[in-house]
């Protein structure tokens, strides 16, 4: 899917903008939320292929969010961008339906590709956390 739609999460206004920026032009960025509520809003309104989740966000976190989506039957695909690279995140992160989860420090190197990843059904972790699946 060459120009999958990606909707991104994340409460830090700035960071949403430098992410659109490395996801334009490979793919087409069709919103930004700065809360979980407003990700599973935006989620049922634009239909995204992609949700670009970070986990610290008001109202809900974006874990509560992926959950809530996860276990509604969503099959848009997840990918937690985080400052976080704790092992437990990322369990948490996989365990409510991401296929993706990259650390900030590494999004100009990961991002597009881990959107790749997911979009093929493969799960990508950021290498330099050394987790597994």
């Amino acid at each position: 899917m060459s120009h999958a739609r990606i909707l991104l999460a994340d409460d830090n206004a700035n960071f949403l903008e430098i992410a659109t920026n490395f996801l334009e032009p490979a793919f087409e960025v069709i919103g930004a939320v700065q809360d979980g509520k407003s990700l599973l809003s935006a989620t049922a309104k634009l239909k995204p292929d992609v949700l670009i989740i970070d986990i610290c966000m008001p109202i809900l976190s974006g874990i509560q969010a992926a959950e809530k989506l996860y276990n509604s039957g969503s099959t848009v695909k997840m990918v937690f961008l985080t400052l976080h690279d704790d092992p437990d995140f990322i369990r948490a992160s996989l365990a409510a339906g991401a296929m993706g989860y990259v650390i900030k420090a590494r999004l100009a190197e990961e991002l597009v590709f881990a959107v790749h990843e997911v979009l093929a059904d493969r799960i990508f972790i950021s290498p330099s956390l050394g987790l597994r699946k």
